[in-house]
């Protein structure tokens, strides 16, 4: 029973729980799509670079593993191959990017080389992966 002097208030719905599970759900989808990401190349330790930003997903990697040995998208390839096999992957009219997996135990001048190769094709833009 109500008393006369009481105010008709409306009811009100209380908005702030909704809000938490909300955010909840937002973080869950947050931090679980950081663990969808794949790896393209083989294992290799990279070296560190401070400076290292993250490139959009690309269809061609090489991968220069420690003991010398070349692979591209995976697949074991010779330095003599290389070239053409990548310039079959490029899409014409537009600009891949071709990410260098070099292990840093790998000899300087046998990545100079592959990248010497990669710059002959016509269309493939390099990059050379690091770790942060």
């Amino acid at each position: 029973m109500r008393l006369p002097d009481e105010v008709d208030r409306p009811g009100e719905i209380n908005i702030v729980p909704m809000i938490d599970v909300i955010f909840s759900i937002l973080a869950f989808f947050i931090i679980s799509t950081l663990y969808l990401t794949r790896s393209e190349g083989l294992p290799v330790n990279l070296p560190s670079a401070s400076t290292a930003k993250s490139q959009p997903s690309t269809k061609i990697t090489v991968t220069i593993q420690p003991d010398g040995v070349l692979a591209l998208n995976r697949k074991p390839i010779q330095l003599e191959a290389l070239e053409d096999s990548v310039r079959s992957l490029v899409e014409t009219n537009s600009e891949s990017l071709v990410i260098v997996n070099a292990d840093e135990k790998v000899d300087h001048g046998r990545v100079v080389s592959v990248m010497d190769r990669l710059r002959r094709v016509k269309g493939a833009k390099l990059a050379i992966a690091a770790q942060r």
